[in-house]
Parts: structure tokens; sequence; C-alpha cells
């Protein structure tokens, strides 16, 4: 077995898309995955999962249909499932994904030009 800790800096490096997501380690059957994002998503919701973002870098707005959650660096929100959110960064925002292996990125919402490739390892 090969120990070696995940460096975050160095994985972000390897990532240049906006809004695609990539697995960094897996946990049973969660994924860690790491995105940079900017702009604005598109509304869309996860029937079967919560869904969990920490911010590494930047702030984040998460909007719901009845409200917002800002998060900052170093900060967390748990989205639960089914709740339809849309990730708002004014600018660019590093963050981590926590969720079940195979969630779509666009969870409910028809493949479209923001559904990124799932279960892509950096």
């Amino acid at each position: 077995m090969k120990y070696e800790a995940l460096n975050f800096e160095e994985k972000f490096g390897l990532l240049d898309e906006q809004w695609s997501p990539k697995v960094i380690a897996e946990m049973n059957d969660y994924q860690f995955k790491i995105a940079k994002i900017e702009g604005d998503f598109i509304w869309h919701s996860h029937q079967d999962t919560d869904e969990t973002f920490i911010v590494l870098e930047g702030s984040l707005r998460i909007d719901f249909r009845d409200g917002s959650v800002t998060l900052e660096q170093g900060e967390m929100y748990v989205v639960p499932e089914g709740a339809e959110h849309k990730p708002y960064a004014e600018n660019e925002v590093k963050l981590l994904l926590i969720e079940p292996k195979g969630v779509q990125n666009t969870g409910d919402r028809d493949e479209n030009e923001r559904t990124a490739e799932n279960d892509v390892w950096i």
C-alpha cells in the first residue's frame, strides 16, 4: 500500500475547466470531488442523496427557491436530498464536493451543456 497525502493545491493545478467536478478520492460508496466554479449554474436537485459543498477558496452562494446560503472559505453546507438548488459564484471558487459515487452534477435535469462526465479522476 502506498501512503501519500492528497494535496489540494496540486490537484487544483491539474483542473482547467469550470463546472466539471473531478474525483480525487473514494470512501466506501462516496466520492470526494474538486471543482472550480464561476458564474451561475442551473436549477437542479438530487432526489436520492444529500450533497456536501466545502469551500476551500472563494465565496459561494447556493440559491434555493425560498432563500439562499453563502459559504466563505473554510465553510460547508449539506444540501438535503430533493432540495432544488443553484450554485453561484461571482468570482472563481475552489470547492470540495462529497456525494455518492455516480451522482450527476446536473442532478434531475436532462443532460445539457453543463453536464460533466461522471467518475473522472484527476
